[in-house]
């Protein structure tokens, strides 16, 4: 009761003619806001009506009060907001001023996605597997430069499982084959009569790749970079580095 008096004394409200009406109350904090909107609408509604004792009275205005949880989430989402443009005007000055920071690379690597992707596997972490088929009797040899060679009319196949990097030559000069297996390793065919596939394509070392009619000599070359490998032996049980 006296919080409501001290309320109304407050407010500048002849004591007597406020009128308490007392409701059981289920929150605290509610409770206190509900009365004081219903003595502002007692007043608001006596000044508009003209009652004698508020003639010279104002209306009162309610004060809203923003919620300290709003302003702290547009406080946030302002921060992401200037966080973003930050960011996006350092990628731009430094992809126009650096094209080799780390911040271009970065950005070149998430959209280049596995594009450039490094295989830094060297030609011993690869197993050969052989040219011609267990089928076909060919006499396959290898020079002291490291050039296999044979003669016989069969299918070859990839000597490494690889991607087919360049195909050159005609069926009547032959064909020659260039095989990456990775960035430092690759294998060179040539003197084929009939191609299976093209550049780009990926190639198993268990499918064929060409034809040879066996009427000219097949010759294949490994190859370290620029340098051809003769550190291998070709027996019985097939192509074995030595």
């Amino acid at each position: 009761m006296n919080d409501e008096l001290s309320y109304a004394e407050m407010l500048e409200i002849p004591v007597e003619t406020v009128t308490v009406k007392r409701k059981e109350k289920k929150r605290r904090g509610k409770g206190k806001e509900e009365l004081s909107d219903r003595l502002i609408d007692e007043v608001n509604g006596r000044v508009e009506t003209g009652d004698p004792m508020y003639a010279e009275s104002k209306e009162i205005e309610r004060i809203v009060k923003k919620r300290p949880r709003e302003k702290v989430m547009k406080g946030i989402v302002l921060g992401e907001f200037i966080a973003v443009c930050a960011l996006l005007a350092v990628i731009f000055f430094t992809n126009l001023f650096y094209e080799t920071s780390a911040i271009n690379t970065f950005v070149r690597g998430l959209f280049r996605g596995d594009a450039e992707a490094t295989d830094s596997r060297v030609y011993s972490d690869f197993t050969l597997s052989p040219v011609v088929g267990d089928s076909v009797d060919a006499e396959v040899a290898v020079s002291d430069t490291g050039v296999m060679s044979f003669t016989a009319k069969c299918s070859v196949y990839p000597p490494v499982s690889g991607t087919l990097e360049s195909v050159s030559g005609n069926a009547q000069s032959g064909y020659t084959l260039r095989i990456r297996h990775s960035d430092s390793f690759s294998t060179i065919i040539s003197g084929l009569d009939d191609v299976y596939n093209v550049a780009g394509d990926t190639v198993r070392s268990n499918i064929p790749i060409a034809w040879t009619d066996g009427e000219g000599e097949v010759r294949v070359m490994f190859y370290d970079g620029d340098a051809v490998l003769n550190c291998y032996s070709v027996g019985e049980n097939g192509i074995a580095w030595s």
